[in-house]
């Protein structure tokens, strides 16, 4: 590993030279106070040191024990990590070929039900796909009561909330702006995201905001999802949830809240959020006027572009995904491809639960403190391959697989003998992570 200087408009990027590919990590794209929307980064001069991760928004693992917290995922991703975590968290990391000229772009939004989660994990990782010509972007954005507060005091312009997708959108369009630099195309941009990520993907391809932005998708275990189950609120449903935050910090007014240190609007909100049992409802996109409105965002208006849709046979809610994908997919008249792992991961019985496709989508396997043998490297390296043939060309089709057709009827199905075929029937939710405990 050696340090690198890449001059991207005048302004000298320092970052990391590997074998295959460079990465620059901890790029600034963005600044944002507490609730107010971000402001792009511009950089025409000076240096920049990329060599490093940039903060991780503040979430629960940043003030308690996360190993006690959310013990499994913890073990599954984020035992032995080192974060540091902050307000100030608008941060990129892109992996790139060398020398890399107009390469597919693949920006990757992470999940975490919009309160915890990070780009910086170790199971996210982009060397795998820039050592095979894709341009890898993964994206840090506030979460929780810092991303997400939508009480009517806090409007701007004409907007409430969803500060972390405006986070989003911020980093989206620094990609659009300033990839090129780095060696990507910023005429092939494909969107990527698990889970609240891939709700992001599917507001984005639905906004008018973001139109030119990018020309595919990728949903991973959430397609539809956010249309009919989490569908989202007005600001003025969540003021009295705020309310009950103000009064857990001891202060009268948002304005007041707004100027806490983070430790304590954290553990206000977390038991406001404890209080109510809806409480999930109030860290979830609003309907904001501007970027997410009820005319763009029904399961009658889906973006006409290539997309690649994900499930898990054990995930959190596994038969409405499936229904839910099918319907979004009824209505689309592009090509849609449609998957389904079904691998049951080694070293427990938990099998194929919500996010564990993703040590096999980033081939992070090395990574996980599960017995993987040569089976699931085979997998890993089908699902690889099948993304970056999608990040180039809007077809995942790729030497590794079956013949892949679009299509909701049948799904690629990943696991010890892939193949294309009909989705395995409604999964029992008795059966799913949902009911058994782990979640993010």
């Amino acid at each position: 590993m050696n340090t690198i200087e890449l001059n991207a408009n005048g302004c000298i990027f320092h970052g990391l030279e590997f074998e295959k590919r460079t990465e620059f990590r901890g790029i600034r794209y963005a600044n944002a106070k507490r609730w107010e929307y971000p402001e792009m980064c511009e950089y025409t001069g000076g240096a920049y040191d990329a060599r490093n991760f940039g903060n991780c928004s503040p979430q629960h693992r940043a003030f308690e024990d996360d190993a006690t917290v959310n013990s499994f995922y913890h073990k599954e991703f984020r035992r032995g990590g080192t974060f540091t975590y902050g307000e100030d968290c608008l941060f990129l990391n892109i992996y790139a070929p060398k020398e890399a000229k107009k390469a597919p772009v693949l920006i990757y939004i992470h999940g975490g039900s919009f309160t915890g989660g990070s780009a910086n994990e170790g199971h996210i990782s982009g060397e795998k796909y820039a050592e095979k010509g894709i341009v890898f972007v993964s994206i840090n954005y506030r979460l929780g009561a810092f991303g997400f507060c939508a009480h009517p005091d806090v409007a701007r312009n004409g907007a409430c909330g969803n500060f972390g997708l405006y986070d989003q959108l911020a980093a989206i369009k620094w990609v659009k702006k300033y990839i090129s630099y780095f060696g990507g195309d910023d005429e092939n941009i494909t969107l990527s995201g698990q889970s609240a990520g891939a709700m992001s993907v599917d507001i984005f391809i639905s906004s008018p905001l973001c139109k030119g932005l990018a020309q595919k998708a990728i949903l991973l275990s959430a397609a539809g999802l956010q249309r009919k189950i989490a569908r989202p609120v007005k600001p003025s449903s969540v003021k009295g949830f705020w309310e009950k935050i103000m009064k857990n910090a001891g202060v009268q007014t948002m304005a007041q809240l707004k100027e806490i240190d983070a430790e304590k609007l954290y553990f206000a909100w977390k038991k406001g959020c404890k209080e109510d049992k809806l409480s999930m409802l109030y860290t979830l996109p609003v309907y904001d006027g501007k970027l997410l409105t009820k005319e763009t965002f029904n399961m009658h208006t889906i973006p006409q572009m290539p997309k690649m849709i994900g499930i898990t046979t054990e995930d959190m809610v596994p038969a409405v995904l499936q229904i839910l994908a099918k319907k979004w997919m009824k209505n689309d008249k592009s090509n849609c491809y449609l998957y389904c792992f079904a691998r049951r991961l080694p070293g427990d019985e938990n099998g194929a639960w919500h996010a564990s496709d993703l040590l096999y989508v980033f081939g992070m396997l090395k990574n996980s403190w599960r017995p993987f043998d040569k089976t699931d490297y085979k997998i890993s390296d089908e699902m690889i391959n099948a993304i970056c043939e999608f990040a180039k060309s809007g077809n995942p089709n790729c030497a590794e697989l079956p013949k892949w057709e679009p299509g909701y009827k049948k799904a690629m199905i990943f696991c010890e003998n892939t193949q294309f075929t009909k989705l395995p029937g409604k999964l029992l939710w008795k059966n799913t992570l949902f009911n058994r405990g782990p979640k993010e």
